[in-house]
C-alpha cells in the first residue's frame, strides 16, 4: 500500500462485508446529494459539450487534439449513446468513494475550484475543481476499466508514459493552483470495485507546469501540428512493412480526420481466429 488511508479504507470495507461497519444518515445523504447534482449536470445542464475552453481537465492533453476541439469539433467521431452513462459512473464512484473515506475516518478537504495563472504572454488563467486534499496533498479520484487499472495505473511511470488523457498535467495544475503538493490518484476498478492509490512519485512539477505553459501558447497561436507519428507494425519482433496508429492516438475522437488514410482493420499479421482491430495508416501491398 502507498497511502496511510488505504489501511483505514480496507478495514472499513472488511467490517462492512462482515456487517460490523456503521454509516450515518448524514454521510449517506451527502453521497446522495453529490450523485443528484451529477445527474443534473450530466443529463440536464443544457450546455454544449463541444464548447471549447482551456480547463484543468484538458490542459494536459495533446495540443493536436486541443486544436481540433477548438477549430473543428464537428469532425469528432459521434459520441456513443453510452457516453453520458459512463460519465455518470465516474461521478458515482467519486461520490461513493469520498463517502467511504469519511466512513473510514479519513480526514480530507473536499473539492474546491482553483485558478492557475499560466504565465504565458497572454496572461491565460485556467480554472478547474480538484477532487480532494489529504495530508496537504491534492489527490484525484479516477474510475478505470480492468485493463487501465492493471496497466495504465500500475504506477506513476506507466501512467506518464501513455497519458493521452492528460491526468499528470491536470494534477500538477491543481496542486500549483491550490498551493499544495501533488499527491496522486485514487483509482477504482469499475468491474469489481477494487481500489488502490497511485502516488505521483517522480513527478517533476516544474516540468509539468512548463508543459502546460507550452500547451497554452500553442493553442493560443492556433497552429496545427501532429504530436505523434505513425509507427511500424511488427510481428514477432520483425516489421511487417505496414504503418499503424500511435498508441497515444487510439482513443482520440479526431483520429480519422487527423489521419485521412486511417483504416481500422483486423490485424494483417495476427494468426488468431478473431484478430484484434488495428489502426492502419499505410498497408503494404503484397
Amino acid at each position: 500500500m502507498h497511502h496511510p488511508a488505504e489501511m483505514k479504507l480496507h478495514k472499513f470495507m472488511t467490517d462492512a462485508a462482515n456487517g460490523k461497519s456503521t454509516f450515518t444518515d448524514e454521510q449517506a445523504q451527502e453521497i446522495g446529494a453529490e450523485v443528484a447534482a451529477a445527474v443534473v449536470r450530466q443529463f440536464g445542464s443544457g450546455k454544449s459539450r463541444d464548447e471549447f475552453t482551456l480547463r484543468m481537465s484538458n490542459i494536459g492533453r495533446p495540443t493536436c487534439q486541443l486544436w481540433f476541439d477548438k477549430n473543428k469539433p464537428e469532425t469528432a467521431l459521434p459520441k456513443p449513446s453510452t457516453f453520458v452513462m459512463n460519465m455518470m459512473i465516474g461521478d458515482i464512484v467519486e461520490a461513493v468513494f469520498k463517502g467511504l473515506l469519511k466512513g473510514a475516518g479519513v480526514e480530507f478537504q473536499d473539492t474546491d475550484t482553483v485558478t492557475l495563472t499560466v504565465g504565458d504572454k497572454n496572461g491565460t488563467a485556467v480554472r478547474g475543481s480538484y477532487d480532494l486534499v489529504i495530508d496537504g496533498a491534492v489527490d484525484d479520484v479516477k474510475s478505470a476499466s480492468p485493463w487501465s487499472y492493471q496497466n495504465k495505473f500500475e504506477s506513476f511511470d506507466s501512467l506518464s508514459k501513455g497519458d493521452s488523457f492528460g491526468y499528470v498535467g491536470q494534477l500538477a495544475g491543481y496542486a500549483e493552483a491550490a498551493g499544495k503538493k501533488a499527491g496522486g490518484w485514487w483509482v477504482v476498478n469499475k468491474a469489481n470495485g477494487e481500489f488502490k492509490y497511485v502516488p505521483a512519485t517522480g513527478m517533476d512539477n516544474k516540468k509539468e507546469l512548463d508543459k502546460i505553459k507550452q500547451t497554452v501558447e500553442t493553442v493560443n497561436d492556433n497552429e496545427f501540428k501532429r504530436c505523434f507519428k505513425a509507427v511500424p507494425e511488427t510481428y514477432r519482433g520483425k516489421p511487417s512493412g505496414n504503418m499503424i496508429l500511435n498508441d497515444n492516438c487510439k482513443f482520440c475522437d479526431y483520429r480519422f480526420e487527423c489521419w485521412p488514410t486511417l483504416q481500422e482493420l483486423p490485424s494483417k499479421v495476427s494468426q488468431a481466429k478473431e484478430p484484434k482491430l488495428v489502426g492502419y495508416i499505410e498497408v503494404k501491398e503484397f
